[in-house]
C-alpha cells in the first residue's frame, strides 16, 4: 500500500480509503467486517462513513457496523484513522441537522456512541450549512477538538470558494481549520478541476475523492454488459446526471469507455485500477474512496496503487474524457 499526508497535516493516511456506504442495508455485517479486516491486511488504514449511512437507508447505522468490529479489539481501532461526517437529519426535529453548535455536539457524541469509540480521527462536515456563521461552527468544531473528541476537520460537497471561506474564518480564530475536502471527483466526472483543486492546493486541504468509478462506469461496464451480468437495477436513476438512467449515460459515452477499456487492457489492468491510478496522478488528492462489496473488489482496487501511469497514457486518458483547466482561464481569455 501506499500512503500520503492527509492535505498539510502530518497524519498519514492510505491512498485507498474504505467507504462504508453499503454497511447495513446492502452488506450484512459479517461481510463488512470481513472487507475490513482485509483492509487491515492489505496496509489500508482509512475508513469513511457517515452518521446516516445505512440507517438513512433502512438497516443498521454503518457506524455501529464499524463500531462493533472496533469492539473486537486486536488494535482494530488503533490501526485505523475514522473519518465520519455530521450535517444530514436525524429526525425531522427542530435542530436536529445541519451545522449549528448544537447539533454539531449531539451529532458527534452520537457517533462516538455508534463507533464505540473515545474520538473521531477524522470529522467532516457533509455539506455547506449557509444558515450558520462560521464563528459558530467553528467553535463548537474547537470544542471538541479541545475535548479530545475530534482530532482533525474536514468538509464535503464544498465549492472552492467554500473552502476558502472557511480556512480565511478558521486563520481568524488561529485554528488548524480544514484538512480535506471530500468531493465527487473522476474521469467523467471532473467539474471540480477549475476551482476546487486550485483552492485545496492554495489552502494545503487534501481532496478525498468519492465515486472513484462514476457509480461503476469506469469498473468495466462493457465487460459486464457483454457477460449479462449488469445488475438488475441497473437502469434506474444515476447521480451522474439530471435526470438520466444508467442505460442513458452508458450509450451516451460508449466509445469513450470502450477506449478507455481497451486501455486498460493494453496495460494488463482492469479499467477500475487504470481509473483509481489516473485519481493518484491528480494534484490534491490524497486518497480514492471506496465502495467495495465483496473483498475481491478491495483487492483490486488495492493493487490500483502499483500502477504508474506514462505522460503517453495520461495525455489519452485526457482525449477519452477532457477535463477543464483552472478557472478562470478554462472560460476566458
Amino acid at each position: 500500500m501506499q500512503y500520503s499526508h492527509l492535505g498539510r497535516t502530518g497524519l498519514v493516511v492510505s491512498r485507498i480509503c474504505v467507504g462504508s456506504l453499503g454497511f447495513g442495508p446492502e452488506i450484512a455485517q459479517f461481510e463488512a467486517h470481513a472487507i475490513l479486516e482485509r483492509s487491515l491486511e492489505l496496509g489500508i488504514n482509512f475508513v469513511d462513513t457517515s452518521n446516516v449511512y445505512g440507517h438513512k437507508h433502512g438497516g443498521d447505522w454503518s457506524e455501529e457496523v464499524i463500531g462493533r468490529w472496533f469492539a473486537k479489539q486486536g488494535g482494530r481501532r488503533e490501526k485505523t484513522v475514522i473519518a465520519t461526517k455530521v450535517y444530514e437529519p436525524q429526525s425531522d426535529w427542530p435542530n436536529d441537522s445541519k451545522l449549528s453548535a448544537l447539533h454539531i455536539r449531539r451529532a458527534c457524541d452520537a457517533s462516538l456512541r455508534r463507533l464505540q469509540t473515545d474520538h473521531i480521527d477524522l470529522y467532516q462536515m457533509h455539506h455547506i450549512d449557509r444558515g450558520t456563521p462560521w464563528d459558530e461552527i467553528w467553535g463548537a468544531m474547537e470544542l471538541l477538538h479541545d475535548q479530545g473528541k475530534i482530532l482533525y476537520v474536514g468538509s464535503s460537497n464544498f465549492a472552492g470558494w467554500h473552502l476558502a471561506q472557511a480556512q480565511e474564518a478558521a486563520d481568524k480564530r488561529n485554528f488548524l481549520g480544514l484538512v480535506s475536502e471530500q468531493s465527487l471527483y473522476n474521469l467523467m466526472t471532473r467539474d471540480v478541476e477549475r476551482e476546487l483543486l486550485p483552492s485545496a492546493l492554495a489552502y494545503g486541504i487534501g481532496v478525498l475523492a468519492w465515486s472513484p468509478l462514476n457509480r461503476g462506469m469506469l469498473g468495466g461496464i462493457l465487460a459486464r454488459e457483454r457477460e449479462g451480468s449488469l445488475p438488475a437495477n441497473f437502469n434506474g436513476s444515476s447521480d451522474s446526471g439530471p435526470s438520466r438512467g444508467n442505460q442513458a449515460l452508458l450509450d451516451e459515452n460508449r466509445w469513450r469507455l470502450e477506449r478507455f477499456e481497451e486501455l486498460a487492457s493494453s496495460l494488463a489492468a482492469t479499467p477500475a485500477q487504470l481509473a483509481l491510478a489516473w485519481l493518484f496522478s491528480r494534484p490534491a488528492v490524497t486518497s480514492a474512496i471506496v465502495g467495495p462489496t465483496t473483498i475481491g473488489q478491495l483487492d483490486e482496487a488495492a493493487h490500483a496503487v502499483d500502477l504508474e501511469l506514462s505522460d503517453d497514457t495520461l495525455d489519452e486518458l485526457n482525449v477519452i474524457f477532457p477535463g477543464f483547466r483552472t478557472a478562470p482561464e478554462d472560460y476566458a481569455w
